[in-house]
């Protein structure tokens, strides 16, 4: 309960920073400015610090003793997105907005670093806390594992979190297993032969082959993955053409394949080949598959999690803890999870409208008191991680 009242003690100053970061939003990894706040916290509050991995990625490790090595995890990027709030926080980068909430996310982290280094009497052990830029399409996580971020020292345990306003404020969603999706990204380019539109005779259609292609694929998730499978097929991008009367030479499909399961991918995966190759043949035209892997599933460690549990009931009471929410949405943070045991907790931040804020939308803000809540929630599970500090 203590971790709760030492948030809220700092609640103005997780309010300062969060509404400071939203006003400045920076995009991928050159979270520059970010980063330089992050840091100078940091090394104020005597943590030794590493800039630059990942571009405008910044960690921390604070050395408290024997014990073990505990990292908690937070993004800091923003969102290409002209921001439509008018509150006096809102964003002074015009097309470039805090839409998910990594702003929040940003003053959690600094949160968590202050409250554990203000009172490292307490625990012992140490504690490394990672800021990481690009999580939004340029997989910062993974570019700060390959430059060494979970080294030196290696931690035996990873927290993260993301505040969720599919959720109103006051709960905890806290799943064992997959609960983030794989996401792999993919590309048809259709070769036909192009004419007059009023002779289509002399044609292959790229136009129907792509048409023909999109739907064919539709009968993937629904005739070959299991009713009790998890999986999602879009086709997002349609490109062919630009005059009313010429037939295109050339169509290109984009879309995402979002599963959980390493079996159910590859049976997608192989029915995807095949269809797009058989479709383009049955058209008379040809078709070239490109797949492009994101991010792999999110899969929170039982042990981990199951403690993660414990201390949002304790927190929050029974009532206000899911153990069953996961989204086919993906983050990047499974780079991180892949490589150490941990959890990533969803911590409710839907407001009273909180339908119409969702993420990713211009409309997107938070219930700020869900600040209090991601602070509390991990620096009380780091204290369950970290012995007591011997007299």
């Amino acid at each position: 309960m203590k971790a709760l009242e030492q948030a809220n003690d700092i609640f103005d100053q997780l309010i300062a920073w969060r509404r400071d970061f939203h006003m400045h939003p920076e995009l991928g990894l050159e979270t520059y400015r970010t980063a330089g706040i992050v840091a100078g916290v940091l090394r104020e509050l005597g943590y030794a610090v590493q800039e630059g991995i990942a571009k405008g990625g910044v960690v921390g490790v604070l050395v408290n003793g024997d014990g073990p090595v505990i990292m908690s995890r937070v993004d800091m990027d923003a969102l290409p997105i002209l921001e439509e709030n008018r509150v006096p926080y809102a964003s002074r980068n015009t097309g470039c907005m805090h839409a998910c909430g990594h702003d929040a996310h940003t003053a959690i982290g600094l949160g968590i670093a202050t409250i554990m280094a203000q009172h490292r009497d307490a625990w012992q052990g140490t504690l490394k806390v990672v800021f990481q830029p690009g999580e939004e399409g340029q997989n910062g996580a993974e570019v700060m594992v390959r430059e060494g971020a979970l080294e030196d020292p290696r931690p035996s345990v990873v927290l993260a979190l993301h505040i969720w306003n599919h959720m109103p404020f006051g709960k905890i969603s806290a799943a064992s297993g997959p609960v983030m999706a794989a996401a792999e990204a993919f590309k048809v380019t259709i070769n036909g032969r192009g004419g007059h539109g009023a002779i289509p005779e002399t044609t292959v259609d790229a136009v129907i082959t792509a048409a023909l292609t999109v739907l064919n694929l539709q009968t993937i998730i629904s005739r070959n993955v299991g009713a009790l499978e998890t999986a999602v097929l879009t086709v997002g991008s349609i490109q062919s053409g630009d005059a009313f009367n010429v037939i295109p030479e050339i169509a290109e499909l984009r879309g995402t394949i979002r599963t959980y399961d390493t079996q159910v991918r590859a049976r997608i995966l192989d029915r995807l080949q095949t269809i797009v190759a058989s479709t383009a043949e049955m058209m008379g035209a040809t078709a070239n598959l490109e797949m492009m892997p994101v991010t792999p599933a999110l899969v929170n460690d039982p042990s981990v999690t199951a403690l993660v549990q414990d201390v949002a009931r304790d927190l929050f009471g029974p009532e206000a803890l899911d153990i069953t929410n996961r989204t086919m949405g993906s983050e990047d943070a499974s780079f991180f999870l892949q490589e150490i045991p941990g959890c990533y907790v969803f911590v409710a931040s839907g407001p009273e409208d909180y339908e119409m804020r969702p993420h990713h939308s211009p409309h997107f803000d938070i219930d700020e008191r869900a600040l209090i809540n991601g602070v509390g929630l991990i620096v009380e599970t780091l204290h369950r991680l970290l012995p007591v500090r011997e007299a």
